[in-house]
């Protein structure tokens, strides 16, 4: 009885997160055309998020929360360097050079990396499934780029997307390897406070221009107050995304959370279709089907029992999975 109580409140968290953090694309891509660049929109996703997060962590978590970042700092310092930092503006310059879709879709390849990583690197077996994952996700990959095409798809736009893959498997290693040893709050607090950190060096906050949050900013039809879509990024589509999947892991399985957080990639599209007009062509819509399901097949034969698909920071996320994604 307990076990369904929970279920229906736990899966409603689960597509809640899901589509809070679909929405960090389109609403990033808008701040960038009005001016920003894809660095300084990812500090201000995450710098905001961390002004949120952190007192939360230490009003919440207290001495538990500066003990668990001393016995784990090395591995907090790398989440946050590329499971926040890197994830986070490497997806905001994929989105601002290719249709969100697309730049979610190759985001949502990084559990083939995983199986990459853990075959040629740790040389771990790996169960047979999940390299048949691995073939139907860049089967999938290879239409949404339409490679018949001769890849006319942007390049740096491309590298960007594979590098938050790149960066969004890290985040799931990483996760995997600290285990509870962290409260997910306190990891995702020190993960953005040092993503934060790094981006103003590489996008330094004198440097934003800050005049866009007062004026009007083009999205879809209308014109959006700046700092309406800056709020947004930060408190849904990183804050009450990261909040809500975490709410979503404890009421279910990792690897059940994990199944219904590849919704992103479609509230993501959907989003950048409703707003910024962007529409995939057939091919590239059959072929993101087929990465979700793909990169689906190839995280849940790996790590069946492990939480390394928590919907996250991203931001993506956790954005931030980090928002992202």
């Amino acid at each position: 009885m307990n076990a369904a109580r929970l279920k229906a409140p736990g899966l409603g968290f689960a597509v809640l997160s899901s589509v809070a953090f679909g929405t960090s694309g389109p609403f990033g891509k808008a701040l960038i055309n009005a001016g920003y660049s894809p660095m300084q929109a990812s500090w201000t996703r995450v710098a905001g998020t961390t002004l949120i997060l952190l007192p939360l962590a230490v009003l919440l978590r207290g001495r538990a929360a500066g003990r668990a970042v001393r016995g784990r700092w090395p591995l907090l310092l790398l989440y946050g360097l590329m499971g926040v930092a890197g994830c986070q503006s490497l997806y905001f310059v994929a989105a601002s050079r290719l249709p969100v879709g697309v730049a979610i879709l190759l985001e949502f390849t990084g559990p083939v990396l995983v199986v990459a990583w853990m075959r040629f690197v740790r040389r771990t077996r790996v169960p047979r499934t999940a390299a048949v994952g691995v073939v139907i996700a860049l089967a999938g990959l290879a239409c949404v780029v339409q490679v018949w095409s001769g890849m006319r798809i942007d390049l740096l736009g491309l590298l960007a997307g594979l590098g938050a893959a790149a960066c969004q498997a890290a985040y799931f290693l990483i996760i995997d390897r600290v285990g509870d040893d962290v409260d997910p709050l306190v990891m995702t607090a020190a993960g953005s406070t040092v993503g934060a950190v790094v981006l103003a060096v590489v996008a330094p906050p004198s440097g934003i221009p800050w005049h866009v949050l007062t004026t009007g900013v083009p999205f879809g039809d209308r014109l959006a107050p700046g700092w309406f879509l800056v709020v947004w990024i930060i408190l849904i589509s990183t804050v009450v995304a990261y909040l809500a999947g975490v709410a979503a892991v404890h009421r279910l399985s990792a690897p059940v959370a994990g199944g219904v957080a590849y919704l992103e990639a479609v509230a993501a599209g959907l989003f950048a279709w409703i707003t910024l007009g962007e529409r995939l062509s057939p091919a590239q819509l059959a072929g993101g089907a087929i990465v979700l399901v793909g990169a689906f097949v190839a995280q849940r034969s790996v790590a069946p029992d492990e939480p390394v698909m928590e919907p996250v920071p991203s931001l993506e996320s956790a954005g931030v999975r980090s928002a992202d994604a």
